[in-house]
């Protein structure tokens, strides 16, 4: 993607279901520990923000410690979190030396030796990237059954509302922030299970054996249905208790992912299904989805089961997933993004005037190389359609045959992403100028004034590295016509599920739509949907009234105008940007239909909230988020 933005954090889980000396004597002491590295290795691409690891022993002594928990923000912090920790194991191989393989050595005397294991990697969506920030979230209490871990894929819309209910169950939140407010509405609900459950046996046992008690009967399933029944958002939330229990529960729309894959040893659950691949070398047909609405219940037995938890809703899994964020070596989202690019080809077939002997054909790294492929598989297919068709009617020579058949399109690795300039530089001339330089361009392989240069992206979002970087670039090797291919649809509403994209004045559909307005005269309509969305802002709105601005215009005449704000003002090429239509993406990727992004249609109430009260920020001048 050309436009970064900040999106999608990972989660990652191992519990193991057997005694922690069967893992000893089988495969040895770091074997949770190397599989937990695995898992979030292979999900670095969620977040590079930050990572946090947490660790709890099942059945521990008193006096002794049995969460463990490491943050960082380093600049690798995947790499940062297991280096600290294997410092520990090489300490205590030292030190325990034949006891390094005993279990309740091993539990007494080295920290990250437990049963349950809790990963996050965090790409901040907003906020201060500091170190409070990463995930998991550790809720602290002297019953072992009170102490709850946290580690989430979620934003919540309806932030402010949860706030209020914290604040009449009695609670003083610390900070209005839906980390915080999750964790502390999960937390008095988990508070109230185990109250509940000593009640129930305070005069029948001691203090002590019914904590056991409470241990053992806890019902997560209750404690998430009480919990969960007002959230409104995308969201993937893990959680462990200090008693053992652990559970993954997901949004009723299946909007953010989460997978899991289970045997008689492990339960492991990922946002990816390549991490749970790669850690365990298991069949993709072995790796299931968490259902939308339900929450995966790991006992502190080790017995687990998918619970109804919210009543689900119509699935709306994130497109974008698809498109850009999650890993390209899954089997499906590598068939999907091939697909949209081969979908792509009558489109960019009539952008070339058919002309594919005067075309170069290449794309922008790296996400965009999957989609590459599949146009030009696309373009290839077109070509002996065309053969076949001059092959048949025209009775072609031996010599005109031969060249017919040995045509191929033209294939060029033209854009490359170069070593990333730090932008220090204070006056925006010359920032423009170290920005140009990110990328860079492999020269004299277009023929000047006659080639046509193709490139695809897999989504366009504000357009300025096209015009401050890209563009110019490539203009400078001198193509007669440049055409930019967004294997995705045009970007046109901000996202509140996940994703960075809250601003809607940023993005260049947009600007290209409020241009079009101006250009036309039906500015007016700015007013109108400005005074009923400000009407609409206090309460959950089930009307997105910016659909109507654009619904004024063809999908054609804002893809026009994008490219005229793309285009830099000393270029010498023409120009035209090529986007994917909503229906060929439905094609392409039929199981993951969320795309409120590209129409406006949000699955929740409170995505219908942010849109419009976006568009009241754009208006009054804003630059703050929407939820």
């Amino acid at each position: 993607m050309s436009d970064q933005i900040l999106h999608e954090c990972g989660i990652a889980m191992i519990r193991l279901r057997k005694p922690l000396s069967y893992y000893l004597e089988k495969y040895g002491p770091t074997y949770a520990m190397n599989k937990m590295y695995i898992l979030m290795e292979k999900q670095h691409n969620r977040g590079q923000d930050g990572a946090g690891i947490a660790n709890i022993k099942l059945d521990v002594e008193s006096g002794h410690r049995y969460i463990s928990r490491y943050r960082s923000i380093k600049q690798q912090p995947v790499a940062d979190l297991f280096r600290k920790i294997s410092k520990k194991f090489k300490k205590a191989q030292k030190q325990g030396k034949d006891r390094f393989r005993d279990e309740q050595w091993l539990k007494e005397n080295v920290a990250f030796s437990g049963e349950i294991w809790l990963g996050h990697l965090r790409y901040g969506t907003h906020g201060v990237n500091n170190i409070e920030n990463v995930h998991p979230f550790l809720r602290q209490n002297n019953w072992r059954s009170r102490n709850l871990v946290m580690a989430g894929n979620f934003n919540m819309t309806n932030v402010e509302e949860l706030f209020d209910i914290l604040v009449n169950l009695g609670q003083h939140p610390k900070e209005k922030v839906d980390t915080v407010t999750v964790m502390e509405k999960i937390g008095h609900f988990l508070d109230e299970e185990v109250q509940g459950i000593f009640e129930k046996y305070k005069d029948k046992f001691s203090n002590r054996e019914v904590s056991e008690i409470i241990e053992n009967e806890i019902d997560l399933q209750r404690v998430l249905k009480r919990a969960c029944k007002d959230f409104d958002g995308g969201y993937t939330m893990a959680g462990m208790t200090g008693s053992g229990s652990a559970f993954v529960t997901r949004d009723p729309n299946g909007i953010r992912p989460a997978y899991f894959y289970a045997d008689d040893e492990v339960v492991v659950v990922a946002s990816e299904k390549p991490a749970i691949k790669a850690a365990f070398n298991v069949e993709y047909n072995q790796i299931e989805e968490v259902k939308p609405g339900h929450a995966l219940i790991i006992s502190k037995s080790g017995d687990f089961s998918q619970y109804q938890i919210i009543k689900a809703g119509e699935k709306k899994s994130c497109s974008f997933e698809r498109i850009y964020f999650s890993r390209g070596n899954d089997p499906d989202i590598y068939k999907e993004r091939k697909q949209l690019g081969r979908l792509l080809v009558p489109q960019v077939l009539r952008s070339i005037n058919f002309d594919i002997r005067n075309t170069v054909f290449s794309y922008i790294p790296n996400t965009a190389e999957t989609a590459f492929y599949g146009l030009m598989a696309g373009i290839e297919d077109y070509l002996i359609n065309k053969q076949k068709d001059i092959i048949i009617d025209g009775k072609p020579s031996v010599d005109s045959l031969e060249d017919i058949l040995s045509f191929r399109p033209r294939i060029e690795k033209l854009v490359l992403k170069d070593v990333k300039l730090r932008t220090f530089i204070t006056d925006d001339e010359h920032r423009d100028e170290m920005v140009s330089h990110v990328y860079d361009t492999t020269y004299e392989v277009i023929r000047k004034g006659i080639d046509t240069l193709v490139v695809i992206d897999d989504s366009i979002v504000r357009g300025t590295t096209l015009e401050k970087s890209i563009l110019k670039m490539l203009d400078r090797i001198g193509p007669k016509k440049i055409v930019v291919v967004s294997s995705a649809p045009q970007i046109r509403y901000p996202d509140c599920y996940g994703i960075d994209m809250s601003k809607m004045g940023e993005f260049v559909a947009f600007r290209a739509m409020i241009a079009l307005l101006k250009d036309q005269g039906k500015d007016y309509l700015l007013g109108e949907v400005y005074e009923k969305a400000t009407r609409a802002r206090g309460h959950q709105s089930q009307i997105n009234y910016v659909q109507h601005l654009y619904e004024q215009f063809t999908d054609d005449q804002i893809s026009n105008k994008i490219s005229e704000i793309c285009r830099p003002a000393d270029m010498k090429a023409d120009l035209e940007v090529v986007f994917q239509t909503v229906e060929n993406l439905h094609k392409a990727i039929p199981y993951h239909s969320g795309d409120w992004y590209f129409t406006g249609n949000y699955p929740t109430p409170g995505g219908m909230k942010v849109v419009n009260r976006s568009y009241v920020n754009y208006m009054d001048g804003k630059l703050v988020r929407a939820y």
